[in-house]
């Protein structure tokens, strides 16, 4: 027979705890795939960013001064570069907490749930710590792409007409909506991790972030001004 849990997790980790981390994962994944993979009638911001970027690559195949496109290429890696070092610095800052829950205790006391066992702390940080890991390698792997892209762009001839240009393009627009996937992903994950530290306040807590972040999130896919304007310049709402 499988061993039993500890006691002392067993009393730390309640019905409600694990329902409201199965909402937290269950809403990180669902409305990353729900971005993804809109319904055919309502696009997402994701969806129709994607479109513009394989038009990019189609104008910038028939562009002749090409500076402008470089520039868009270098800050998009910068950015992922970024948050990279921010989601890393992050990660350091919540390992550091599991290390030492003093500070938590002494804010738990403040707003009466002294008493707590360090272990609930510890415990209560790790969604927050493997989410902000989560984002560091979506961000680092954004960037790389965003690298690969900026090398296809270069391998582009000049010559709108050579027969290489216009596959090494759309190869380019493929890579570059693969590394701003992926940078999607990442900020997703971090704001998920924010999300989860409202468990230091309790189960009702994170799942009140929870629903509240996936509900604001939603919002910016598929009812947002700047998914409004994309949709007016596809000619659908």
């Amino acid at each position: 027979m499988p061993a039993a849990l500890p006691p002392a997790l067993l009393a730390t980790l309640h019905a409600a705890d694990l329902a409201a981390l199965l909402l937290l994962w269950a809403a990180w994944t669902a409305l990353g795939w729900l971005s993804e993979h809109p319904p055919k009638g309502r696009p997402s911001v994701t969806a129709m960013m994607a479109g513009v970027r394989r038009d990019w690559m189609r104008e910038f195949m028939r562009r002749e001064n090409r500076i402008f496109d470089a520039q868009i290429m270098a800050s998009l890696r910068q950015g992922s570069a970024f948050f990279a070092s921010t989601a890393i610095l992050a990660v350091g800052g919540v390992l550091a907490l599991l290390g030492n829950v003093e500070p938590l205790a002494d804010l738990a006391a403040e707003i009466g749930q002294d008493g707590a066992p360090a272990l609930q702390w510890q415990i209560r940080l790790i969604p927050a710590a493997l989410l902000l890991t989560a984002a560091f390698l979506k961000f680092a792997w954004s960037n790389r792409v965003f690298g690969h892209a900026s090398v296809m762009m270069a391998a582009v001839p000049e010559d709108p007409a050579n027969p290489l240009a216009a596959p090494r393009a759309a190869r380019a627009g493929e890579l570059t909506n693969r590394a701003a996937l992926n940078f999607s992903r990442g900020l997703r994950a971090m704001y998920f991790a924010l999300a989860s530290l409202a468990w230091l306040a309790g189960p009702l807590a994170l799942a009140v972030a929870t629903a509240v972040l996936t509900a604001s999130l939603a919002r910016r896919e598929f009812a947002s001004v700047p998914r409004d304007v994309l949709a007016e310049g596809e000619g659908r709402r």
